[in-house]
């Protein structure tokens, strides 16, 4: 089998899906390769000669070479201006390079202006003319490379991880090219895209007769069961990076992904996309995640470790004081009880934390309230001033005009950032959207987007008339421009954001 990780995504680090997976199949004795086809695919695009007709152009084409350097040395990130200048002229250097397929193609995103991944219709477009796509060139090549050898044997079963709507497009190309080129072949689609367009009501598979199987969560079991083996009682097994290019990557040293957990075990947000999927919680025994980590690191020496799941639990936290990591390591958590205490917080810095991602949503307690998200405003002051004198850093996550909130309770959100200013490292706004699979929509009046099939998001009528026009003209004129506000926001590493914040912080 063949496992891909498509184009376009962040290429900071290794795809963690492709690589669980593939372990998983090894280990029950099917033969399997891994393709990072992001990463591959956006290096071709780096380094093929280009044409320029503008001055960014010609400098960030002249300079490609050392601005890809500078994005895997640690010294680049000592100095903000100098990394901004070297992902602004990469990005530059890509978009000269996809201009002619009509498409914009970026360090973290991939745009069409008429083909969108919302649409089916657009996406088997895609795939009736994969000449079209910029990374024709590429995958045209490399994949018959693969797929002709494998362990001495032709592949039979090639697999597409697609969690992103920026992979959509360039995805279904790869599979259209597929389907002309190797007609035989045995298609897949899972990954967290796929599995949301499948939780939508009313589903059915547009794509029947292009692709064979849709996955739905997790791929392990539905990938044995198509080889014939039973993998219902299967054990445990760790991700397996190192058939990857572990320092091709755009950071300053390997950073290894590690999901201790599937879902999260709150659970209780409303309108959250994971409860209104019916996503559950599946977490790894504490102790595997230790021992996978150990060996994980020991194989791939990483600088930093990245754990991927939606809320590390309290009770990895404990363990991880109890037994530190090798290497520093960052991921989201929960404002909760155990980060409200100040030694627990010191002990997690000791044990290697440099970074918690923590997601807030709002500074008033109402708001707060009417989302179930579990916390206390004077509680979560009490965390981002201890993980402040720990030395962790906090990348807080806001999310505007939720059906709860008014203008003032944006306003005391503000009040809220401006008071822990000097606590919060960096900023993510986010404007909400109602998902269409939620159980509370149902009780807003909800109206379409646009006409788009896949759309996972629904327009609403806000209770209070706090809709996204009011909204986004709050953040742009009063909430960006307040000082200690633009001061946070200016720190955040541009495209990579989170992904590249930590070394900004060792």
């Amino acid at each position: 089998m063949l496992l891909i990780a498509p184009p376009v995504a962040k290429p900071c680090e290794p795809p963690a899906g492709i690589a669980q997976l593939s372990a998983v199949l090894r280990a029950h004795g099917i033969p399997c390769r891994m393709l990072d086809a992001n990463l591959e695919g956006l290096l071709y695009l780096l380094e093929r000669p280009q044409v320029a007709d503008d001055t960014w152009s010609r400098r960030a084409l002249k300079n490609v070479s050392n601005n890809i350097a500078a994005l895997r040395d640690p010294r680049t990130y000592g100095s903000p201006d100098r990394y901004a200048r070297a992902v602004s002229d990469v990005n530059r250097v890509l978009a000269v390079s996809s201009r002619e397929s009509g498409a914009v193609v970026g360090l973290s995103d991939y745009e069409h202006p008429r083909l969108s991944p919302l649409r089916s219709a657009d996406l088997l477009a895609a795939a009736e003319h994969p000449d079209r796509n910029p990374f024709y060139p590429y995958f045209s090549t490399r994949l018959p490379e693969l797929l002709d050898n494998l362990h001495g044997g032709a592949v039979r079963v090639v697999g597409f991880s697609l969690n992103y709507l920026g992979q959509a497009l360039c995805t279904f190309a790869m599979i259209g090219y597929l389907r002309q080129r190797f007609p035989g072949l045995i298609i897949v689609i899972g990954g967290g895209l796929v599995t949301s367009w499948m939780k939508r009501p009313g589903w059915r598979n547009p794509f029947g007769g292009l692709v064979d199987h849709l996955v739905a969560g997790a791929g392990e079991v539905p990938l044995l069961k198509l080889f014939g083996v039973d993998g219902a009682g299967r054990q445990h097994v760790p991700p397996d990076y190192i058939p990857l290019p572990l320092d091709a990557y755009l950071s300053p040293g390997f950073i290894l992904p590690y999901s201790a957990a599937s879902g999260c075990y709150w659970n209780d947000c409303s309108f959250c996309p994971e409860r209104a999927e019916g996503n559950r919680y599946h977490p790894v025994p504490v102790g595997e995640v230790l021992d996978d980590l150990q060996t994980l690191s020991a194989e791939t020496r990483p600088a930093l470790i990245h754990l991927l799941d939606n809320a590390i639990s309290p009770a990895l936290l404990r363990r991880l004081i109890d037994s530190p990591l090798p290497a520093p390591w960052y991921g989201f958590a929960r404002f909760g009880e155990e980060l409200a205490d100040a030694d627990f917080c010191r002990a997690l810095k000791r044990s290697g934390c440099v970074m918690l991602k923590l997601g807030l949503e709002s500074g008033d307690q109402g708001v707060l309230d009417r989302l179930r998200k579990g916390i206390d405003v004077g509680m979560a002051s009490r965390v981002l001033a201890n993980l402040r004198e720990a030395g962790i850093a906090v990348y807080l996550y806001l999310l505007f005009g939720t059906p709860a909130e008014t203008e003032p309770a944006a306003r005391r959100t503000l009040e809220f950032v401006v008071r822990h200013r000097d606590s919060i490292g960096f900023l993510n706004l986010a404007i909400f959207n109602m998902p269409v699979c939620g159980d509370e929509s149902a009780a807003y009046d909800t109206e379409p987007f646009y006409e788009a099939d896949l759309s996972l998001y629904t327009g609403f009528r806000h209770p209070q008339g706090w809709d996204r026009q009011q909204v986004r003209r709050f953040l742009s004129r009063e909430f960006r421009r307040d000082p200690a506000v633009a001061s946070i926001l200016r720190r955040d590493p541009p495209l990579f954001t989170s992904n590249h914040a930590p070394f900004f912080t060792l």
